[in-house]
């Protein structure tokens, strides 16, 4: 992927599925929830799941998650999401990895820009949400440059302190609030 393509805006990406090399953005559907699980697990830097919650996962909240699929249509990357309840105009991105293989193409960006411009379509969306752990600086510096391509701010504050996870030692997990996008 070409610094230009990286850039992309939403219109650009909603008309083109295909964003590099046979790579597509999709929805997940069920059979895709173990690609998922062994994508988050083969990343070392994201908390991995049961591989049943990623089942659940690809069923439940496909609408609001995407998949980047390889031209033989299996899962290279994806971005796993919700609409807040309580905040309906805010999608919480829960994990965002990429196969090392096609890492550092722009690929992340792609998928999170994809996602946020389907959600957009069925939800008045002026906000995106993440958590980030302290020196993950790959999560920080998407997360930035989403903002940046947006024309949002990022406001940050700890959202879990590390002493509020009950199953062992776990780094406090930092709220990136991204907003107001711009249309």
């Amino acid at each position: 992927m070409t610094a230009v393509q990286a850039d992309l805006h939403i219109a650009h990406l909603e008309s083109q599925p295909e964003i590099a090399e046979g790579i597509r953005i999709d929805r997940p559907d069920v059979a895709d929830g173990s690609a998922l699980w062994r994508i988050a697990g083969d990343s070392k830097t994201l908390d991995l799941n049961s591989s049943y919650s990623y089942l659940l996962w690809c069923r439940d909240f496909a609408d609001t998650s995407a998949v980047a699929r390889d031209e033989t249509g299996e899962p290279v990357g994806f971005v796993t999401g919700y609409v807040r309840p309580e905040r309906p105009d805010t999608l919480l991105v829960w994990q965002v990895a990429v196969d090392e293989a096609h890492r550092g193409r722009g690929l992340a960006g792609a998928l999170l820009d994809g996602l946020v411009a389907r959600v957009a379509r069925q939800h008045a969306l002026t906000a995106v949400e993440t958590t980030v752990t302290p020196g993950n600086t790959a999560s920080e510096r998407l997360f930035a440059a989403f903002a940046e391509r947006h024309g949002a701010t990022v406001e940050r504050t700890v959202l879990f302190e590390a002493g509020d996870f009950p199953d062992g030692p776990h780094e406090p997990e930092v709220l990136h609030r991204i907003g107001p996008l711009s249309p």
